[in-house]
């Protein structure tokens, strides 16, 4: 500690030729590391005093890389990359629960965030400052400094990660030679975490990177961004936290629509293949990228992907689930979707009748209204085709209501056939025979056949 009590003077005291010996000096200084987790250390009063130098060498440097411009010699340069590299790149600290959930729970804050703070800050000038000489930043931001820089992405500390996105998005702007490592180690990193780990706090911070590339893409898209829609961005929707990044997700995906509007399928069709069907609270906010998506769609585009799109619409309208009847029932609300139903009602109609005839009788009575609304649209568009649909609806379900009547009777008697015969081992089924409900005889061979339909 006895170096924190030299009597350093500030920058502004001495001379240019003497200015950068005391920056090498003061940044070996704050290369010292404390304690912040322990507060019963013996020693403990002089600690925190101690800090309290570090903390104000650290704003000086801030304070001295913002006002001066001569001091980006390759000897500074190997000191800050070392200092940053001293205070950041550590053991990030974990929630002592053993089930973190990051929708519930409160995050981890660093305590040693009162020096990493300024350290961060340090770090940002030192990227955006436009006075350095990029062939002497290009030695000491590499590769691995980058991916180190990555990999605090995972901090709990919601501080940490904010800074964290601004310096990454920055070093992706000014260093062109980085940008394909940075887009491949994002991609890692969202690959441990779709198929290992399930976990990763940072993925909203990295999404929102991601966007602003995906934004500055040239067009026609490439082939290997397309690559990257489909391999990452769309498999993203299946990991179990995705309500803690669904808006920047669906921020990265409305892009690419918006660069390639034949995309438009390829993302529906995945978010189909993804379709959380146990998860209302997912469904719901698939729902709400659906439409996202779809107000960006061309008419090609959604006949590709119509058919199976209304039958999972349909599955949602029917939902006993308020939240996700009500959402999918909402995108009828969408003048732009509406638009495309109705233009395509031969195909759409037939495939949504069934759910709003069982909406009818649904539990919640705003779901049952806004169900009649959608066939109140249907009726003012084409009232003879709505009539059609419902007649051969209720055909279908007179028959589904035949075949389960039959299949009831069926039961009975292979139930009243085992009683009678005091059956041990299966009875033979004939698809050829059907019980007609008639008695059965005491007399009744055991390998009597009928059939089950």
């Amino acid at each position: 500690f006895d170096d924190f009590y030299e009597d350093l003077p500030a920058f502004k005291e001495v001379d240019l030729g003497e200015r950068e010996e005391l920056l090498l000096k003061k940044l070996q200084l704050c290369c010292f590391l404390f304690p912040f987790h322990d507060e019963t250390h013996f020693m403990i009063d002089r600690i925190q005093e101690v800090k309290e130098l570090k903390r104000l060498i650290l704003l000086e440097l801030v304070d001295l890389i913002s006002t001066t411009k001569t001091w980006f010699s390759l000897d500074v340069l190997k000191a800050i990359i070392k200092m940053v590299s001293t205070n950041l790149f550590r053991t990030l600290p974990r929630s002592p629960l053993p089930d973190f959930d990051p929708e519930e729970d409160e995050p981890t804050l660093d305590p040693c965030w009162p020096h990493i703070q300024i350290v961060y800050e340090f770090l940002l000038r030192c990227v955006v400052s436009t006075d350095t000489e990029m062939a002497l930043m290009r030695q000491h931001v590499t590769q691995d400094f980058v991916r180190r820089l990555l990999d605090l992405f995972d901090s709990e500390d919601p501080r940490e990660r904010d800074y964290l996105k601004t310096i990454v998005h920055r070093i992706y702007g000014k260093f062109m030679g980085l940008r394909p490592f940075i887009r491949k180690s994002i991609t890692n990193l969202f690959y441990e975490f779709i198929y290992e780990s399930n976990r990763h706090n940072g993925a909203g911070e990295l999404l929102e990177i991601l966007g602003s590339i995906i934004n500055g893409f040239a067009l026609p898209v490439k082939p290997e961004h397309k690559w990257f829609l489909r391999n990452v961005l769309i498999p993203l929707h299946k990991v179990d936290a995705l309500s803690m990044f669904h808006q920047q997700l669906t921020y990265c995906v409305t892009q690419f629509v918006e660069k390639d509007p034949t995309l438009s399928a390829v993302i529906i069709g995945g978010l189909l293949t993804f379709w959380p069907v146990t998860k209302s609270a997912k469904e719901v906010l698939f729902l709400s990228e659906v439409e996202e998506i779809l107000e960006m769609t061309q008419v090609d585009e959604f006949e590709l992907i119509m058919d199976p799109l209304f039958r999972r619409l349909a599955a949602c309208i029917s939902s006993t689930h308020f939240q996700v009847a009500e959402r999918s029932l909402f995108l009828f609300n969408n003048d732009y979707i509406t638009g495309l139903s109705i233009d395509f009602r031969e195909k759409v109609l037939p495939v949504l009748l069934p759910s709003l005839r069982r909406n009818e009788s649904h539990w919640n009575e705003i779901v049952r209204g806004l169900t009649a609304n959608i066939v109140g649209l249907f009726e003012e568009t084409d009232r003879d085709f709505l009539l059609e649909c419902q007649e051969v609806l209720n055909v279908q379900l007179r028959a589904e209501s035949e075949t389960r009547i039959q299949q009831l009777k069926n039961w009975e008697y292979l139930q009243r056939l085992a009683d009678i015969n005091d059956v041990k081992k299966p009875i033979m089924i004939d698809v050829e025979t059907k019980y007609d409900g008639s008695d059965i005889s005491s007399e009744t061979n055991e390998d009597l056949r009928f059939q089950l339909s």
